[in-house]
């Protein structure tokens, strides 16, 4: 189950006891997890557990017992921090095994690699408000893999922890207003209470609020939104009450808009400032309806998601670019080579020359994204004794001679790729510390010989010297097998001839 539905089937829970239990139930089935519990905070700051999934012996156990506030606290303040996600290694974890918190451990062995789980290890998702109060924690147990998750993971289960903490705040919302529905057709001083107890909910919530016709030629108009949403939009209430969504989502987004509001669920898009600008936010409706009428309104719950989006972008960037120099890393660069090599066989290598050191045939094929009759370059560089001159002028000289040299190659692909036309950039990449990868699309094999010398050449001048080889990329081939046969060749496991070593 991917994160995205996991949260989907928190949100379409039809009661907070139903809530409770899916988002038990999902962290289970969505993230790899033995046994997933639900503590939620009580009235009085108490922890019940209100849920749990994945061990019926755990569940008739410890299901409605309560921990104090005061030993939550100190779980929630030991152990390692992941990202507002709370880790307790076996190793500290001991101290807490006679504290009154109800507690369930899936027996196993030790592990048996370092980023393995212990039995004994714990792992909490705290679930906060907008706001910023504790609404309750999901502890989780032995990932179904034996490993301690890795940083996706982790940012999958704390994103998972945020959505349960509005799932549940929703339900408590969408219950008080069916509370007060029913209310109506009893007593119409019971409704005039909690009408004003809504309103100051509504009103006063930290997060973005809207209501919405539904029905009739007025369906989707915002009836009203409180101060936050307001602020969040920079647009006065008494113009945003002339809009409807619609109006102000992104064109791009527009589908989800039309898809979390038809019957209710929860989405992330992008709304429209009075600036100009657009804002992302996750929207999470609910269908407010009475017995006689069907539904009447929308409830949109609207969080800005900006600074979550921000984490993504960086953690993408981290995962596409190399820190130190900027180029492609080799994980992106693998990933590239393999688009550009479809499963057809080219007509080279063949047994004499299984390191593709002449140009192949290449033939016609869709979606290659280097053009229209590609042959393309491999250019594998190693750095001459870096680890000698890293060890003897410091750390901080090597990263710049690295940085130097990086410079100096992109600089050269820059220059080549401008000779004319409409040419595919070459794709550069640092791999393993100090080598570098060049994929040059479109050329024949004397350019691409003038290419390496030229390489070889800028190189030459700078604190270090580099060892260049080129070789052919060929479909028929991996990612793998390409940059294998290249390391190969770079190494000195194959001597090349001529003007193809430098």
């Amino acid at each position: 189950m991917r994160t995205d539905q996991a949260i989907a089937e928190i949100y379409t829970a039809r009661s907070l006891a139903d809530t409770l239990q899916a988002i038990a139930d999902a962290a289970v089935s969505g993230f790899g997890y033995e046994l997933a519990c639900v503590n939620l905070v009580r009235p009085d700051g108490d922890l019940i557990v209100a849920a749990l999934a994945g061990n019926p012996a755990a569940e008739a156990l410890i299901t409605g017992r309560v921990g104090s506030r005061a030993s939550w606290d100190r779980r929630l303040h030991m152990g390692e921090d992941w990202s507002g996600l709370r880790f307790i290694p076996h190793t500290e974890g001991w101290v807490l095994n006679d504290d009154d918190v109800p507690q369930w451990h899936t027996e196993g062995p030790p592990p048996e690699h370092d980023d393995g789980w212990h039995p004994d290890d714990r792992l909490f998702a705290p679930m906060y408000a907008p706001h910023g109060e504790l609404v309750g924690v999901i502890s989780v147990d032995r990932p179904k893999d034996g490993r301690r998750p890795g940083a996706q993971a982790r940012e999958a289960l704390r994103t998972y922890a945020f959505h349960s903490a509005i799932a549940i705040s929703m339900a408590r919302l969408r219950a008080n207003m069916q509370r007060a529905l029913v209310r109506l057709d009893r007593e119409q001083t019971a409704l005039r209470a909690s009408e004003e107890s809504f309103r100051q909910a509504f009103e006063y919530a930290p997060a973005g609020m809207a209501i919405a016709e539904m029905g009739g030629d007025s369906h989707g108009r915002l009836l009203r939104a409180n101060d936050a949403l307001c602020r969040l939009l920079g647009r006065p209430q008494s113009t945003l009450r002339r809009y409807s969504f619609s109006d102000l989502v992104h064109p791009e987004d527009v589908d989800v808009l039309l898809r979390t509001s038809a019957e209710g669920g929860s989405g992330e898009l992008r709304l429209g400032r009075r600036d100009g600008s657009y804002v992302w936010v996750s929207v999470s409706n609910s269908v407010v309806a009475d017995t006689a009428d069907g539904p009447r309104f929308l409830l949109t719950h609207v969080v800005d998601m900006g600074e979550r989006k921000q984490r993504e972008s960086e953690l993408e960037r981290r995962a596409t670019l190399d820190e130190l120099t900027g180029l492609y890393t080799e994980s992106e660069l693998r990933i590239r080579l393999a688009r550009a090599l479809c499963d057809t066989p080219d007509a080279a290598p063949g047994a004499n020359d299984p390191y593709g050191l002449e140009p192949y045939a290449p033939h016609r094929h869709r979606g290659l994204p280097i053009g229209p009759d590609p042959t393309l370059a491999v250019l594998h560089f190693g750095v001459d004794g870096f680890k000698p001159y890293n060890a003897r002028h410091g750390r901080a000289a090597g990263d710049a001679a690295l940085v130097e040299i990086a410079g100096r190659l992109r600089s050269e692909l820059d220059r080549e790729r401008s000779g004319g036309g409409d040419r595919e950039p070459a794709v550069l990449a640092r791999i393993r510390g100090d080598e570098f990868v060049a994929l040059v699309p479109d050329l024949d094999k004397a350019p691409a010989e003038t290419l390496v010398a030229r390489l070889r050449q800028a190189l030459h001048t700078g604190p270090l010297e580099a060892t260049g080889i080129l070789c052919w990329a060929t479909c028929g081939t991996t990612a793998d097998q390409v940059l294998g046969r290249s390391g190969e060749l770079l190494h000195g496991r194959k001597l090349l001839p001529g003007p193809t070593r430098t």
